[in-house]
Formats: structure tokens, C-alpha cells, sequence
């Protein structure tokens, strides 16, 4: 693994090796004013003092990278995380008192922010505020982002480019809509800006959130996987400014990031269409959401300020979706139904599992069988599974009409007694 060097001012010398990933455990640390956070869905409501960290990613922008950081130091402490430039730009910020950390050779945006998020938990930050080098945002729009951290610290905000009026690049434009469609398909999240490099992000999320990608591709994966995790993606309005096209620097490979990109949006979108729960839906000190553990999991769902209504109605659902012969939409429409009533998305995916085949999705063919010929079905052969395959689908969805209420009705009303009786012995939350 290549060695980072890192300059510092004010702060210890110290070789730093740059991480392929985010170690786990990382939580906000003291430091700065005291605020309550608001929590997004799956993560914890706790006091915490916020500490950001100004991150500039930067690669071959020596022209602009002085300009930014001079800009950026009169809101807070900086890091330029140099991912292997060979123009010597990081060189023209070594009098300004920033911390300087440099990849031996280019790994990619992506990498340069596991980086800086790396050294920013060993500093002891909480936050960190990504901005790129290259000129087109403003730093002097950073109180925004500041003022949006401290009244949700554990969101995700992004900035939204204010295009009206600009000389913006007709790819921008596209790459943008693309982009805020397929989050929106993935999540269920309308975000206006999902290419915008102008974000904060809670450093806890780095140790929640598994990523893969290293270069451009990143932007847009930590996105998605952070909302399945249960944080908010929020917007914050900025300005932006393009220079003519003739003195634009741009390093995004428009063949290669566009098939990376393509070939990530493609997989992320499988990977919401199954009926399975990502990764740390929802936690609390001893584990996550689950169907297996139900009493445990509702305790932990009303520790989050869930109600045993709402919970209820979130469960009853997920059966309903999951019943319903939906094949490879179930995920998507329980985080599209959830997501605008505003209900559990946790929930209503956790309930879905036991709808997972063939148990049943065989009840309701065995009872569309019996509602079209007055008798069950008993034969189980190629004739009755393959020749007659689209009778079965039909008999499917008639099953499902009628047994998807029933068993939507028995499990929200299962799941209010129990965090019912959740609420009122262990005390979890005041009637």
C-alpha cells in the first residue's frame, strides 16, 4: 500500500497511510457548541458537539487550489487532500497554515474523501465539508452548510447548483437529471444536485456506509447507501461559477466514469429491487432490524420515536407489497409507499422477508387455484409449474388480492400489540 505524506501545520508530523476504507466505531467527538441532534432514520439520538473539517480533494488544480483554500480558511480548519497532482498546486498552499496530505499517485476522488475522513476521526471532528479545487464553488457559501449541520448533524446535505443564468455545460445539465432520477428510483429520495461535489457528511456515516468505488463513481454510491441506511439526504442551495469552456479543468473521464457510473447505477438498482435489508437499516448497541428478532427489533423502532400505530401500519405494508406478485419491485415499492406517508421504510422492508418465496407466494396460487376450480391444487409437475406457468401467475395474483389484506390485517395488528405491550412494561417512551 503506497504511503501518504503529510505536511502539517499546528499539528504533529506524522506519516499517514492513506485507508482503503473507513474503519468501524467512528462516532462524533466533543468540540465546538453543544447541539441536540435530530436524527435521521437509523441513527441514534444522542448531545454531541460539532467539529468540522473543510476538505479540498484536488488533482492537478494548482491554478485554483490557492484561491479556494485562502477562501475556505475563514470558516475553519482545512485539509487539502492532494491525490497525486503532479502540477505541484499543493506546493502553492504550504504558507497558509492548511494540512496538506498527498496520495504517492492518483486513487480517485472517492479515495481522497475515505482519506480525509480517516484523518478527520483521528483529529477528533465530527463533520467534514467536501468542496472541489477547481473554482466553481463559492467557500463564502460554507455558513449554509453549517447552519444546515447544526439543525440536523446526522444528514447528509448536499449542494444544490443554482444553474439559472450560468454557462453550464449541456452535459451537466443531463448528467445531473440522470443522475437525481436513478437516486430517486434506488431510494425514493429527490435530491436536486447528486453530481455536486459541494457536501457535508457526519463521519459517522463512513463507518455505517460500505462503499467500493474510489473515483467519481463514489459521489453517487455513498449517496444511495447512506439513504438505505437511514440518514436523510438534504439540499442546500449554492451558487456556482463555470469559466468559458476554453479554460475549464476537468479530470472526469467521460468514457470510463460514465461506464463506471452506468455500471454502478445498474447494480445499486438490482441490489434495491431485492427483498433484503441493506446494511444497517436501523442499530442501536446491540443489533439491527429484523423479522427473526421481533420483540427486539420494535424496541429498538420505538426508542427511535415510532409509535406502535405507525409501526403497525408500516408492517401491514410491507405484507401487503410483499404478498402481491411484484417480482423484483417489492424493495422499491415499500420504500415509494413508506417513504410518502412517511412511514418506517425499516419496517415495511423487515416485514417483506416473510413474504419471500415459496411459502408464500404458494399459498396464494394454491388459493387463486381453489377461487378458479373449487379445488386445491395437488399436482406438482413440468405440466402444472412450466407448460401452464402463466395460469399459475394469474391464479398468483388473484391469491394475492385476497390473502395479501388478510395477512396485512394479522400483522399489523400483531406487530401494534407488541410494541403495545413494548411501550407500556418496559417503558421505552410515555404514552
Amino acid at each position: 500500500m503506497d504511503k501518504d505524506k503529510q505536511s502539517t501545520k499546528n499539528v504533529p508530523k506524522k506519516e499517514h497511510e492513506s485507508p482503503m476504507g473507513i474503519p468501524k466505531g467512528l462516532a462524533p467527538l466533543a468540540a465546538g457548541g453543544e447541539i441536540k441532534s435530530t436524527k435521521a432514520q437509523g441513527a441514534s439520538t444522542t448531545l454531541f458537539q460539532l467539529k468540522p473539517l473543510i476538505v479540498i480533494p484536488v488533482y492537478n488544480h494548482g491554478s485554483s487550489l490557492r484561491d479556494v483554500a485562502m477562501r475556505c480558511l475563514a470558516y475553519g480548519e482545512v485539509l487539502v487532500v492532494d491525490d497525486g497532482s503532479t502540477d505541484g498546486g499543493a506546493e502553492s498552499v504550504a504558507d497558509l497554515g492548511v494540512t496538506v496530505v498527498r496520495h504517492e499517485k492518483n486513487r480517485g476522488k472517492g479515495q481522497a474523501v475515505l482519506t480525509a475522513a480517516k484523518w478527520a476521526a483521528e483529529a477528533g471532528k465530527t463533520h467534514i465539508i467536501t468542496i472541489d479545487a477547481d473554482g466553481q464553488h463559492f467557500p463564502e457559501d460554507i455558513p449554509a452548510f453549517l447552519q444546515a449541520m447544526e439543525s440536523n448533524p446526522l444528514a447528509v446535505f448536499v449542494g444544490s447548483r443554482q444553474f439559472e443564468g450560468q454557462d453550464v455545460p449541456g452535459a451537466s445539465k443531463f448528467g445531473r437529471r440522470f443522475s437525481n432520477f436513478w437516486l430517486r428510483v434506488q431510494t425514493g429520495t429527490r435530491l436536486d444536485d447528486v453530481q455536486s461535489g459541494f457536501r457535508a457528511y457526519p463521519l459517522e456515516i463512513f463507518s455505517v456506509v460500505r462503499t467500493y468505488e474510489r473515483r467519481y463513481a463514489f459521489e453517487v454510491e455513498v449517496l444511495v447507501k447512506s439513504a438505505w441506511a437511514g440518514y436523510e439526504l438534504l439540499d442546500v442551495p449554492i451558487r456556482v461559477f463555470y469559466p468559458p469552456a476554453d479554460q475549464r479543468v476537468s479530470h472526469f473521464d467521460v468514457l470510463k466514469d460514465n461506464i463506471r457510473i452506468s455500471l454502478l447505477n445498474t447494480r445499486l438498482t438490482a441490489r434495491s429491487f431485492v427483498p433484503l435489508p441493506h446494511r444497517s437499516y436501523g442499530r442501536d448497541e446491540e443489533g439491527k432490524i429484523t423479522p427473526i428478532h421481533p420483540m427486539k427489533s420494535l424496541r429498538i423502532l420505538l426508542a427511535q420515536d415510532e409509535t406502535p400505530f405507525r409501526l403497525a401500519i408500516a408492517g401491514a405494508v410491507g405484507m401487503l407489497l410483499g404478498t402481491l406478485p411484484l417480482i423484483a419491485m417489492h424493495s422499491i415499492a415499500i420504500i415509494l409507499v413508506c417513504g410518502f406517508f412517511r412511514l418506517s421504510k425499516i419496517t415495511g422492508l423487515a416485514v417483506s422477508q416473510l413474504c419471500m418465496p415459496p411459502f408464500v407466494p404458494a399459498l396464494c396460487i394454491e388459493a387463486g387455484y381453489f377461487m378458479r376450480h373449487g379445488q386445491f391444487l395437488t399436482e406438482i409437475s413440468l405440466k402444472t409449474l412450466g407448460y401452464e406457468a402463466l395460469e399459475r401467475f394469474a391464479e398468483w395474483v388473484l391469491g394475492s388480492l385476497v390473502l395479501g389484506p388478510a395477512f396485512a390485517l394479522a400483522v399489523g395488528l400483531s406487530i401494534y400489540i407488541m410494541a403495545f405491550i413494548i411501550k407500556r412494561f418496559l417503558s421505552i417512551k410515555p404514552l
